[in-house]
């Protein structure tokens, strides 16, 4: 092997050896930015979740009032059923007393007044 030729291998040796070391070192930083981006993505992951659950959290505590209210609701018609129960019940009594002395007191089919 000639001067030359030796010289011309210890370039290349010596540039493939400095390319390794600058693409190891290239890689290591796109190594570390892609650790970066995972860790960014693992928070923004961890941060979606609490929200999410905070979110559930809150929207069942108002479908549970919400429950609530309706329960109430129901409870108010059926106490305002109740009562118009009543009220009918009170006015069927004073129909039927009306009846009753309309029948005692007025004259119908030529009866006179007084004559039952």
């Amino acid at each position: 092997m000639s001067n030359d030729t030796k010289a011309i291998i210890g370039t290349i040796v010596a540039v493939a050896i400095s390319l390794g070391g600058l693409l190891s070192v290239q890689f290591s930083g796109i190594n570390a930015r892609f650790d970066d981006v995972n860790a960014r993505i693992d928070d923004l992951r961890t941060d979606v979740i609490v929200r999410i659950d905070d979110l559930r959290a809150a929207l069942t505590a108002r479908i549970e009032a919400v429950e609530v209210d309706v329960g109430g609701v129901r409870d108010d018609l059926r106490r305002f059923d109740d009562r118009l129960r009543g009220v009918e019940i009170a006015f069927g009594k004073v129909d039927q007393r009306l009846a009753t002395l309309e029948r005692l007191h007025l004259p119908g089919n030529g009866d006179s007044p007084g004559n039952p």
